[in-house]
């Protein structure tokens, strides 16, 4: 069964500390032995870099890097919103510059320790950003603006491309592909159409030259 989305992040921020922790340097812990991950040291450094390369790399292992790339900027969208200071751009360009390294490395690497292990080694080799104040700029896609209602992106796909697996970016819901199929003939989804292919019914976005669409 693929992992919820948002599980999955939170799962694989906590484990990213742990790793980091056992493999790279300690960091604060609570009385009962916990990571402290409300104490200083978790932002804009080392860590920051690696947590980011991490959870980028096991999301591109667990759904594709286009899937990968959606979640980490869509994640910056809300950051900046719901944070009471807000996200600074570099501290952005930081972020979604580690993002694309793990992806990189997701992609290569088979295993979560294996992935971790070729992060790790990245960060020493210099390909991590390790603070806002880096002059290296992120050229992928650009910060998403806002999630539209009705956002939909494949999550998995057959052996042959076929996609059967797919995630509601505002209800946070990931939905089958009868599921999707019968929202879209219900009207649920405006954006979307089906299209019959070998005698099977199958989602696709409606043109709309919008990157963030995965669908077809």
């Amino acid at each position: 069964m693929i992992a919820d989305p948002i599980t999955l992040k939170r799962e694989m921020e906590r484990e990213a500390y742990l790793l980091i922790d056992r493999y790279y340097r300690r960091l604060p812990k609570n009385p009962d032995g916990s990571i402290d991950t409300l104490s200083e040291g978790f932002q804009d450094n080392d860590v920051d870099a690696l947590r980011h390369a991490f959870v980028s790399g096991v999301f591109t292992q667990e759904y594709g890097a286009t899937a990968a790339d959606f979640f980490g900027r869509i994640n910056e969208y809300f950051s900046n919103i719901t944070s009471s200071c807000g996200n600074t751009e570099r501290s952005m360009n930081m972020d979604l510059w580690n993002n694309a390294v793990g992806r990189r490395y997701g992609k290569r690497c088979k295993s979560r320790t294996a992935l971790f292990e070729r992060i790790k080694k990245a960060l020493e080799d210099g390909e991590l950003i390790l603070h806002p104040s880096d002059k290296r700029n992120y050229t992928g896609l650009p910060l998403l603006g806002s999630a539209q209602p009705g956002s939909v992106i494949v999550l998995q796909q057959e052996k042959r491309g076929k996609n059967i697996l797919f995630f509601d970016v505002c209800q946070k819901r990931i939905l089958s592909r009868h599921e999707f199929v019968t929202q879209i003939r219900n009207g649920k989804y405006p954006g979307y159409e089906i299209r019959t292919i070998n005698g099977a019914a199958i989602p696709f976005s409606r043109r709309d030259f919008n990157p963030d669409n995965n669908l077809g």
